[in-house]
């Protein structure tokens, strides 16, 4: 079997698993690192001979920007407080707690060799956590913290990293010189990301056929990261200010074909990308475990050790933050609950980002020596990430259900509410215009106004005056109907399209291109 079969095994494997996933109600990743493990215990199973210097750029680039597409800059800077204290903070904390523990347990790990350690295990992987919190129904501003945290805590995981590795490989570290190039590596991160999201959003701009710009999209993350990294800037925040200042400035709001075009193309990729490496987190483990081969026995005890170290670490974090922000003063300006407390505190399953910092470790220091502890560190990381998957990702659900927190219907209602207004209003303010450039008939701009109130009618919105509720049950039911009604023609449409398809006297482009114009209008409807 080739390495590429290895590939597509793990994609296939993670495509089957999720349905199954979201039917026992645990995060796909876990699953997919246990399809992983069982892979590599199958005899014939060949090694998946990745060079270290091609996983970061190869696979971090796409799951980074694809993350930060569903966030925003507003979003991050409404929930800065909390989102930096546990991805900058916390994370320098816990990389110090296991460098400390490591080369306590382990007096053969240098200091240099433990702190690549400790900044391998210290980020939180988001995408496990979030998709338990999306289909739990967390309330949003938790989700929000979340997913900036596991966005943010990336870069400063993995500038750590580089000055780590970077120092063993040098042969010295120094902690003033590791501040320096810290600080350096975020101001030349910032600055690539700016230039690569002005001259993208004037491609985008340029180009008005989805394919071309979705296949930009695709470059993207890829011309932000790589650029940062050969001048060893974080191409981590160099992807992600790339990717916020594009969302802030989005392209045309009426290309409406390029959006469902790209986001579906990244829905897959990150599908893809994540079963990949998840399932190499498994496939990993054992070829590690084989690479270790006695010393496997000791190191599991070590190994087992920093993932309490680890989930130890957020735990007390976050008890010590409700304890001493009740007031609310560093949870941005609100107080913070003891279950949303809990709730961050046992979302640490570790993930993406340490499996391919582990994977990505060189072989050799500049010298041409080994890199000390290399399989040591790669066993521990590797046993930390299936550990905090398995422990925290198969009981995080138990425990939301069980500390009963979920959504605030009332908050969300009103939020839903507001950008109903915003989309009514334009919507009303665009048909006043027409009307005096036009002029049209009364009647119609009557059938317009009801078409636009039913399309952005609230079913959650509260009024006071029983007539008006009356009325507006009416409405959103006759909205409902009127949308059964055309998904069932557009059903139609499109089953006979097909049908034409495959018979003489009908081109199939024209065809494609008419399917296409029916699936934008299904789409719309959510058929």
């Amino acid at each position: 079997m080739s390495q590429l079969s290895v590939v597509f095994i793990l994609i296939l494997g993670g495509i089957l698993l999720t349905p199954v996933a979201e039917r026992l109600r645990v995060p796909a990743p876990v699953l997919t690192t246990v399809f992983g493990l069982g892979l590599g215990l199958v005899p014939s199973m060949p090694d998946l001979a990745i060079p270290p210097d091609v996983i970061l750029p190869a696979l971090l680039p796409p799951l980074l920007y694809a993350a930060a597409r569903r966030s925003s800059w507003r979003e991050f800077a409404s929930n800065v407080r909390p989102i930096l204290v546990l991805a900058v903070v916390l994370v320098f904390v816990t990389t110090v707690a296991v460098s400390l523990v490591a080369a306590s347990v382990h007096p053969a790990l240098p200091i240099g060799a433990a702190v690549v350690l400790g900044a391998i295990v210290s980020p939180p992987d988001a995408a496990a956590v979030t998709t338990i919190a999306g289909r739990l129904g967390l309330p949003r501003r938790l989700v929000t913290v979340l997913e900036g945290e596991g966005l943010f805590n990336d870069v400063t995981a993995l500038t750590l990293y580089q000055v780590a590795v970077a120092g063993v490989v040098a042969g010295s570290f120094s902690v003033w010189r590791a501040a320096g190039e810290f600080l350096y590596a975020g101001i030349a991160a910032v600055a690539i990301g700016l230039l690569v999201g002005v001259l993208a959003k004037v491609l985008f701009d340029r180009l008005s056929d989805s394919r071309l710009t979705t296949a930009l999209s695709l470059l993207v993350p890829y011309v932000a990261y790589i650029p940062a990294d050969e001048i060893d800037a974080s191409g981590v925040l160099a992807v992600l200010v790339t990717a916020f200042y594009l969302g802030a400035r989005s392209t045309d709001p009426d290309d409406i074909e390029g959006r469902l075009v790209r986001g579906s193309f990244w829905d897959v990729t990150e599908l893809m990308v994540t079963a990949i490496t998840f399932g190499l987190i498994g496939l990993e483990l054992v070829g590690v475990w084989k690479a270790v081969g006695t010393a496997a026995a000791s190191l599991i005890w070590v190994a087992i050790l920093i993932g309490v170290v680890v989930i130890g670490v957020r735990a007390l974090w976050m008890a010590l933050a409700y304890l001493f922000t009740r007031a609310g003063r560093l949870w941005s300006g609100r107080a913070l609950g003891w279950r949303d407390a809990v709730v961050v505190g046992w979302s640490g399953m570790r993930g993406v980002v340490t499996i391919v910092t582990a994977l990505a470790l060189p072989f050799t220091t500049d010298t041409g020596e080994p890199f000390t502890g290399r399989d040591q560190i790669l066993f521990v990381s590797m046993v930390v990430v299936v550990l905090t998957l398995l422990l925290q990702g198969l009981t995080l659900p138990w425990l939301i259900g069980r500390i009963g927190l979920r959504v605030d219907a009332v908050k969300e209602a009103a939020a839903t509410r507001k950008v109903y207004d915003v989309a009514r209003r334009a919507a009303e303010e665009r048909l006043d215009e027409l009307l005096a450039e036009y002029k049209l008939p009364a009647e119609a701009v009557d059938r317009f106004r009801a078409r636009y109130r039913l399309m952005f009618a609230d079913e959650e919105e509260e009024l006071p005056d029983p007539a008006q509720r009356d009325e507006r049950q009416e409405m959103i039911a006759r909205r409902d109907k009127l949308r059964t009604v055309e998904r069932e023609l557009l059903s139609a449409a499109r089953h006979a399209l097909v049908a034409a398809r495959a018979r003489p006297g009908f081109d199939p482009t024209v065809i494609d291109q008419v399917m296409s114009e029916v699936d934008v209008r299904s789409a719309a409807l959510g058929s």
